[in-house]
């Protein structure tokens, strides 16, 4: 059961988020304009117009869906409710040698609720623990975009069931802890110098610089990556079932998806 289905508007909306975000982390391996090693930390400056634009995406999706009776305040009530829940584990883990408990929430919140659901939690919930741990900086729009593909892609994993669902979901939990790390990089590589083996080289051949970047995540990223995603997996498979069953009863008893039938016969009929 989807509660932010991927209707056209709302697809639209993702898709133009997603692109952005795409465009975010991969535009200084195309388009170079200071020397690698000149800042340690990048995008210090176009960080803060892509907060500004991320926030208007994030409406347009909700927008999208209520403009096309896809959600209504119920939604809206349990996306902020979900988004709490997240940034309160956040807090309690903000990253510390890569163990991040709130990345099962939003696997399991995207694979009972949808790709849009788990697309606008993403983000919302990685706003709200980030003010709350003061882990507020030029990386966290970029945090966002990863967080909500995290959300996003978890809900459009085959539809299976019994113990297969469970397997699938932490196979994924474990594909997406690592696959955040190795995208999270991106944000600041390019400006940092770690050595000719490692480091961006403006004007080099982009397979050249993919080959230095992977070498970099196999080196440094990979302690903190591996432990998020093992994390994530075992939180799946021990608390998947319970948690999932939960959603499902949640919406069921809410009747999102229900339509509204008046019965067109007087009551002293």
């Amino acid at each position: 059961m989807n509660l932010i289905r991927l209707r056209p508007r709302s697809t639209a909306a993702l898709l133009l988020a997603s692109l952005v975000g795409v465009v975010a982390f991969a535009w200084p391996l195309f388009w170079q304009t200071t020397q690698a090693g000149e800042s340690a930390i990048g995008h210090t400056t176009d960080a803060p117009w892509l907060f500004v634009l991320l926030l208007p995406l994030l409406v347009a999706v909700v927008l999208a869906e209520l403009s096309e009776s896809g959600i209504d305040a119920k939604v809206v009530s349990l996306l902020g409710m979900l988004a709490a829940v997240g940034a309160a584990l956040r807090a309690l883990g903000p990253g510390t040698a890569g163990l991040e408990p709130g990345f099962f929430l939003l696997v399991l919140a995207g694979r009972a609720f949808g790709a849009g659901f788990g697309f606008v939690l993403g983000s919302v919930s990685l706003l709200g623990g980030a003010l709350i741990s003061g882990g507020v900086g030029p990386w966290m729009p970029f945090q966002m975009f990863a967080c909500a593909w995290v959300g996003c892609f978890a809900g459009l994993l085959p539809r299976v069931g019994g113990r297969i669902e469970l397997l699938l979901l932490a196979a994924y939990s474990l594909v997406a802890g690592v696959a955040y790390g190795f995208v999270m990089n991106l944000w600041f590589w390019p400006y940092a110098t770690f050595g000719s083996d490692f480091s961006f080289i403006p004007g080099d051949a982009l397979a050249e610089n993919l080959h230095r970047y992977l070498l970099f995540v196999v080196a440094t990223s990979l302690g903190w990556d591996i432990p998020r995603g093992i994390l994530c997996a075992v939180l799946v498979l021990v608390l998947g079932r319970p948690v999932l069953n939960a959603f499902r009863r949640t919406a069921r008893k809410a009747a999102f998806d229900a339509p509204v039938v008046f019965d067109p016969r007087s009551p002293h009929a």
